[in-house]
């Protein structure tokens, strides 16, 4: 988990905490002492008692002593060997890995033996019906909830996915460990377990040696969800609906889900040129690939568990006419072999055990995209060595282009004819054994109607698989309506159908079992699991737009005015003729740009979700949006002869700089002023615009507290626009994982909005580390899927106050204003600011990491403008001055508190609740900062020159936590989070070894840049103070 962004650190309980941590401990001492040897480890023993004893000397006030134990500790680090020093980050980092551990699974141990946490279902719904809501106001709200969580491949997961799967595992053995009936034996052969998980650990290289492909991050996110939120939503959905029962005596509806799951893994290109219309396709139909899969291994689970012969007599009948389509069709091919009639053969994976512990390893092979084009089907890779030769590329690539309903494209006849000769090579004799495999089929309805109906669900569920797995091996396909699956309502409708006659037969305690979980993930998941949204920056469209009015002399669209650019782009979508000519030849970016909104009309609103434009400024960057959509469904449809699936997406602008945040109203109420694209919204997105606001980049152009700000207001600017126009508005908050990208508690976040800015409806992104740190587990998932939805109820029905006066907002304006002038002062107009920024952190070597697959910045420049906000939030944690959380926090509030505000100031903190968040979670920042750590990277590493300018940012640093203590009265920092503090604490003494090693590697790498073992030290120090900070970027 990770500290500064986690809504349950509170509940942690330190009872049994630390024995956990001396637990690992030891066993990984022990294991060290096998791998390295009594001497070295007496060395490593050494520098942590150093560190540790320089720690409680600096606590104590014994300032002096402290820096001479801290000088000894920089010498004995200088004179270490490289294989020492590599060997010493190693084991600190993992000590560091196996506290926070055991810091998860004590959380999740507190959540299992509470009876009732704040902000869980029973809490908030209680304090809710005390306070004058109507059960059936709350019922209501509950059941039109819209929550969607949408998970990014941001390059801020520093652990290789390997290492996370162990983490996973010692967590699990941990939980195993506090069981009370365990025997001598038992706990033995637990700790011979976790002695094998943790040197399995110490021998697994950390470092990702290659660059992870867009592909690759968007199976680390589908592996997410199979592995712990396809258990954790069925359990959460339960405890929403037990609890709605148990205040309204009405329970959650089975197909009502408050919460879905969208993702960009595959999706964002912005700025990312290896996210290509190809790789979008693959993704999609890789994320319905695994849907199809899994949804199979639960409907044969059921048909073990559902061998009950009482049923409707409508139910009957449909088993009868099952039996008898499929005695008339027969079974003539390798796709009809499995009879929908017959008993299941065996027990399928894990059936025998209750769904609410199912929280093994996935038991199927998982079906992977190769990253290259001459991708082969696994029944064809052997033959392939043995005369297939490779698909030319560039006709795969216009292959790939098909959708779900249309015919692969090959390279020449004759590889088609070969590959379809293998193909059936490959199904001689498969019909013949299955028999001798399986029962004979059913002959009569009567015995096992549900087991007949689920066969035949289960039959078009595989027949769907395979279809996809020829759509993405490129091979010959049909979609078959009858046969296979393409929307969730077709597989829900047997499966209500079970659960219906069930109830009705009474039998309603087996359909509220493995049934209505089942019911619940097709509800959740639909045929894709996630639902994929495409990103790209604003300016890519205007290019394509550029070729496109140019090639057809009607000018530069780029250069025309914005009323210009209206008024065309409105023209061209009420026309009903393509604007994009088919023999139009145009640079590789902009046909990248058009090939992808080919794919997404080929692919459609079930697969894809929002069409999210980056960098938006205008209501024209939305028009364009649209136009180039329109036109490619245009084109698709003519081409194929049928309708393009579903609608077009929804346009989401995502305003990012402070200037765009300002504009963002206005644009959008530009946007709902013109005819054609209101009654579009009405008529295709039931009356409602989405928004996306955006943290990280705002942070980064004005500093977090000006940010803040404008967020707040651009959301109060764009709600009363689209009020205005009668709109719906639902706001996507692109948050990241640390607070100087927008991240902070959930619950905080969504309470502190403005209010009439949640009604009902949110997205927000989780990004990097956060997905695996929140999600990861399927306890803490199922925790925080209930914290997102009662903060989004509590915020429906008793939104956050606006401030108390026109003083506060005036007030407000002020502190951002000197704070912005100041952060820009320092970062954007300070000649030597840069230098000392590439001197004073591992900026520069972060891209060693391989921890995305997108570049660190947008263009080539080496300004901070064009630097992401990650490696620049990510630079400044490792050095632990977490500057971009804070800088000019400090000014702001010093200087309106000079002009005697100090107790308005103080009576914000208490009464409004954004400005309370604000100042907290700067407060949590400042509680890791550490100075004399600063101070050793500026004393060892930046020039002689240069070191004035560290010196007034500590300044500033102190003046910040002196203000931060006055309003909000407390006397020390995280007074009001001990458990939070004890936490950070209890890391302090590896955490600070990890910064002095880290510098004194930094050191050696910048005159010896070619060495590479140098460079793993330097990685696998950042990867532990990463580990010992709990977050990165």
């Amino acid at each position: 988990m990770t500290d500064t962004t986690d809504d349950i650190a509170e509940e942690i309980s330190f009872q049994s905490f630390e024995d956990d941590c001396k637990l690992l401990g030891s066993l990984f001492h022990d294991v060290l002492q096998r791998e390295v040897g009594n001497s070295f480890m007496e060395k490593i023993e050494r520098i942590r008692i150093l560190a540790q004893s320089a720690l409680n000397l600096r606590l104590a006030g014994i300032e002096d002593t402290a820096n001479l134990l801290e000088k000894q500790l920089t010498s004995e680090l200088s004179k270490m060997p490289l294989e020492e020093a590599l060997t010493l980050a190693r084991s600190f980092t993992h000590s560091l890995k196996l506290m926070g551990i055991a810091d998860t699974h004590h959380r999740m141990h507190k959540v299992h033996n509470v009876t009732q946490l704040a902000r869980s279902c029973d809490d908030i719904f209680s304090q809710l019906l005390q306070s004058g809501i109507s059960p059936d106001e709350l019922y209501d709200t509950v059941c039109k909830q819209e929550v969607e969580i949408v998970l990014t491949a941001h390059p801020t997961q520093i652990n290789r996915r390997t290492l996370q799967y162990k983490h996973v595992r010692i967590a699990h053995l941990l939980e195993y460990n506090t069981r009370s009936d365990l025997s001598l034996e038992d706990r033995e052969r637990l700790i011979e377990d976790l002695v094998r998980e943790i040197t399995s650990l110490w021998q697994t290289d950390e470092l990702r040696r290659q660059k992870p492909t867009p592909v690759d991050e968007a199976r680390a996110g589908l592996n997410i969800v199979e592995q712990s939120l396809w258990k954790a939503v069925p359990q959460y959905l339960r405890r929403v609906s037990n609890s709605l029962k148990k205040f309204t005596g009405k329970p959650l509806p089975l197909t009502c889900t408050p919460i879905k799951f969208g993702s960009w893994m595959g999706g964002d290109r912005d700025g990312n040129p290896n996210v290509t219309a190809k790789v979008t396709k693959e993704v999609s139909l890789l994320s319905r690939w695994m849907a199809i899969d899994m949804y199979i291994r639960e409907v044969d689970s059921l048909r073990f568990e559902l061998s009950t012969d009482r049923c409707s007599d409508r139910f009957s009948r449909l088993a009868d006419e099952i039996l008898e389509k499929d005695s008339d069709r027969g079974q003539s091919n390798y796709l009809n072999q499995q009879s929908s009639s017959s008993l299941p053969s065996q027990l399928p994976a894990r059936a025998h055990l209750p769904s609410c512990i199912e929280f093994g390893e996935s038991q199927h092979t998982k079906f992977e995209i190769a990253a290259t084009t001459d991708y082969m089907p696994p029944n064809l890779q052997k033959q392939s060595s043995q005369g297939l030769s490779k698909i030319d590329s560039e006709k795969a690539d216009n292959g790939s282009q098909t959708g779900l309903t249309s015919r692969g494209s090959f390279s020449s006849t004759s590889q088609l004819l070969l590959q379809r000769k293998l193909f059936a090579e490959s199904q001689v004799g498969k019909t013949s054994f299955q028999k001798l495999l399986e029962p004979p089929p059913l002959k009569r309805a009567g015995s096992a109607p549900y087991r007949i109906v689920l066969g035949d669900v289960k039959d078009k569920l595989v027949k769907t698989r395979r279809l996809l797995e020829l759509l993405i091996e490129g091979l010959p396909c049909e979609y078959d309506p009858l046969n296979s699956y393409e929307t969730s309502d077709q597989l829900l409708e047997p499966l209500l159908l079970c659960y219906e006659s069930l109830q009705s037969s009474g039998a309603s305690v087996l359909a509220d079992g493995r049934l209505a979980d089942l019911i619940r993930r097709v509800a959740t998941f639909g045929m894709v699991l996630v639902k994929l949204d495409l990103r790209q920056e604003a300016a890519r469209h205007s290019e394509a737009l550029d070729a496109v009015t140019t090639y057809l002399g009607m000018g530069t669209y780029s250069e025309w005015d914005e009323e210009k650019k209206l008024d065309f782009l409105t023209r061209e979508l009420k026309g009903k003729r393509p604007l994009v000519p088919p023999c139009i030849e145009v640079g590789p970016d902009v046909k990248e740009v058009l090939d992808t909104f080919r794919v997404a009309a080929e692919l459609g609103s079930e697969s894809l979700g929002a069409y999210v434009i980056s960098m938006a400024s205008n209501a024209s960057d939305v028009l364009a949006v649209e136009l180039l959509q329109k036109d490619a469904r245009l084109a698709v449809t003519s081409e194929h002869k049928k309708p393009c699936p579903g609608v077009t997406l929804r346009v989401v602008p995502l305003f990012e700089t402070v200037n765009d945040l300002r504009a963002a109203g206005p644009s959008i109420r530009k946007l709902l002023s013109i005819d054609w694209y209101r009654e579009h919204v009405q008529k295709n997105h039931n009356s409602h615009q989405e928004v996306m606001v955006g943290y990280s980049d705002s942070g980064k152009d004005a500093g977090r507290f000006t940010a803040a700000w404008e967020l707040y207001k651009a959301q109060e600017n764009v709600v009363a626009a689209c009020n205005e126009y009668g709109i719906k508005i639902t706001l996507f908050h692109g948050r990241g994982g640390s607070i100087g990208r927008g991240g902070g508690p959930t619950y905080l976040a969504i309470q502190s909005q403005p209010p009439g800015s949640v009604m009902g409806s949110l997205r927000s992104t989780e990004q990097g580390e956060m997905v695996q740190a929140k999600f990861g587990i399927p306890q803490t998932a199922v925790r925080q899927l209930e914290i997102y939805t009662t903060a989004v109820l509590l915020a429906t029905l008793k939104p956050p106050q606006p401030p108390r006066e026109e003083k506060w907002r005036n007030l407000m304006e002020e502190i951002s204003k000197i704070s912005c002038q100041h952060y820009r002062s320092t970062v954007y107009e300070n000649p030597e600011f840069l230098s000392y920024f590439q001197e004073a952190t591992p900026q520069a070597e972060l891209g060693f990491l391989n921890i995305g697959s997108r570049p660190t910045r947008r263009k080539s420049s080496t300004g901070i403008g064009h630097l992401r906000a990650i490696p620049w939030v990510f630079a400044w944690t490792q050095t632990r001055f977490v500057l971009p959380a804070w800088l000019g926090v400090g000014a702001g509030l010093k200087g309106v508190s000079e002009k005697g505000h100090a107790n308005d100031l103080q009576e914000m903190y208490k009464e409004w609740p954004f400005f309370q968040s604000t100042i907290e979670l700067i407060e949590m920042v400042l509680a890791k900062a550490d100075i004399p750590i600063t101070k050793h990277y500026d004393e060892q590493l930046v020039s002689e020159k240069r070191r004035g300018l560290g010196t007034e940012l500590r300044k500033e640093l102190l003046t910040t936590e002196k203000y931060v203590l006055v309003i909000s009265g407390h006397e020390k920092l995280l007074e009001n989070n001990k458990s939070l503090k004890k936490l950070i604490e209890s890391r302090l003494p590896y955490l600070n070894a990890m910064n002095m090693l880290q510098v004194e590697v930094l050191k050696r790498l910048r005159r010896d840049e070619d060495n590479n073992k140098l460079r793993d030290a330097l990685l696998i120090t950042i990867n532990g103070i990463a580990a010992g900070m709990r977050n990165t970027g």
